[in-house]
């Protein structure tokens, strides 16, 4: 796991990420989360990539509900895993 990744996971495991479906207009991505729980900001490009690769691995997933709202981003059993054997910075 590279540093971005891992600041990505760590980040996902602090609840600061979510995901932005495009329902309600904007594009889908990945979205900061407010200390308020709303939207807070697009998360940049490289962050977006390296989150990418942590849902393509299964570090990461975003929850499963219906409606227009951003969903959050939460770390899997795995990812919880991982973040377990790296020592903190």
């Amino acid at each position: 796991m590279n540093d971005q990744e891992l600041t990505a996971l760590r980040r996902t495991a602090a609840n600061e990420v979510l995901f932005h479906r495009g329902t309600w207009g904007g594009p889908a991505g990945y979205r900061w989360r407010g200390q308020d729980g709303l939207e807070a900001g697009v998360v940049p490009q490289w962050t977006v990539e390296a989150l990418d690769g942590l849902a393509a691995r299964g570090l990461i997933a975003t929850e499963h509900r219906l409606g227009p709202l951003d969903v959050g981003v939460t770390v899997t059993t795995t990812g919880l895993d991982a973040l377990g054997c790296v020592p903190e910075r």
